[in-house]
């Protein structure tokens, strides 16, 4: 298999995802500001959801560049993070109609856990395979954040099974906010750098 069957393949399927999240969005029981202020935590749950998923996306495809040629445990990898993914708009509803939930929380976070650690072995096939200096630059520049980020993510499980349901998701929109869109951002800067 080409790179690029893969590449493609698994921007369909993260399409796909987040096109099912907006379909899980219900209709508000009365057509008026306080049908969809009823539904706030729906539109919170949904929007935390799209842009973490689209964060990953652009985590993955922008490290495509650097990408010469996959292995059938790259393409196996990707299945797994592909897999645990599809399980996001799930979970995302439950939160969205149970936000103060223990049990539910700690589903989101699990969720949120094993696709990041599935997004992790699919780097580390990726970097196996491809040993250039533009792949060396995405993995070293990853390795800043990424261990901060497991973190965060690990506390808001344990904060949401103990004694904050809502942790998980916090978790999730302050890693969001504060280390990946930055870091993706910063990430032009370094590659370009090494580019020149």
């Amino acid at each position: 298999m080409e790179k690029d069957r893969l590449g493609a393949f698994v921007d369909a399927v993260l399409a796909i995802i987040m096109t099912i999240l907006v379909l899980e969005l219900p209709r508000p029981e009365t057509y008026d500001l306080a049908g969809l202020w009823a539904l706030r935590t729906n539109f919170f749950a949904y929007a935390l959801s799209f842009f973490w998923l689209g964060a990953m996306w652009v985590n993955i495809h922008y490290s495509y560049h650097a990408v010469e040629r996959i292995n059938q445990k790259t393409v196996w990898s990707a299945v797994i993070m592909l897999f645990f993914s599809s399980f996001y708009p799930y979970a995302t509803k439950l939160v969205a109609d149970a936000f103060w939930n223990r049990t539910i929380q700690v589903l989101y976070g699990a969720v949120v856990l094993l696709i990041t650690v599935a997004v992790l072995g699919y780097y580390r096939q990726l970097r196996l395979i491809n040993g250039g200096e533009g792949m060396r630059s995405l993995v070293l520049h990853r390795r800043r954040w990424i261990h901060i980020d497991i973190v965060l993510k690990i506390v808001g499980l344990v904060l949401s099974a103990t004694f904050f349901p809502p942790a998980s998701s916090i978790a999730v929109l302050v890693t969001l906010l504060v280390l990946v869109i930055p870091s993706q951002l910063a990430q032009d800067n370094t590659v370009n750098a090494v580019e020149r």
